[in-house]
């Protein structure tokens, strides 16, 4: 069982069926999902590849983390992932998709902070990686805000992407440096 946490303003709970349908309406939203390939048109799918994706055992300290306001404790805001890159590895990859309500907020860096300290305390990986659609500036200074460097850009499925990444070795001292 995944470990669940709170930042000052928000609670992160490891992500369960319950998050199925707020997940479901978020990613119907073509904004949303504009950067990121998935089947987010075709419902069958979709669902599918939710439930996969929320029933999947990614390893030890892997998975998927729910977000919600600390003062609105039943307010969905999107999740954080730290599953295998593209959900096979080899690398470990944090992620986040939040609906629009948490946009620009700093929601994103805030909720992927403590899921970033959590990977490598409760992994061996020597690096965790964000692979980001590089049109995606706001993911992109997510990643920058974390203290993610970027070390290149990939195509995978067609689709091209730009590879940031924190070592081990380093991470502590970025985390370090980021407002509580």
């Amino acid at each position: 069982m995944l470990p669940g946490f709170e930042t000052d303003r928000l609670l992160l709970r490891p992500r369960t069926m319950d998050h199925f349908e707020d997940c479901i309406a978020m990613d119907r939203d073509p904004a949303v999902t504009k950067f990121i390939p998935g089947p987010w048109t075709d419902d069958t799918s979709h669902r599918q590849f939710l439930t996969d994706r929320i029933t999947t055992d990614f390893g030890i300290g892997l998975g998927y983390w729910s977000i919600f306001e600390k003062t609105r404790s039943d307010q969905f805001l999107g999740w954080v992932l730290l599953i295998p890159h593209d959900a096979i590895g080899p690398d470990v990859e944090i992620g986040w998709r939040l609906n629009r309500l948490a946009w620009g907020k700093g929601i994103a860096t805030e909720a992927a902070k403590p899921v970033l300290e959590h990977g490598f305390k409760a992994t061996t990986v020597d690096r965790i990686i964000a692979a980001i659609d590089p049109r995606n500036s706001a993911s992109v200074r997510v990643a920058e805000k974390l203290g993610m460097e970027l070390m290149g850009e990939t195509e995978e499925d067609g689709y091209h992407f730009v590879t940031y990444a924190i070592l081990r070795a380093t991470f502590q001292t970025a985390i370090d440096q980021l407002p509580s």
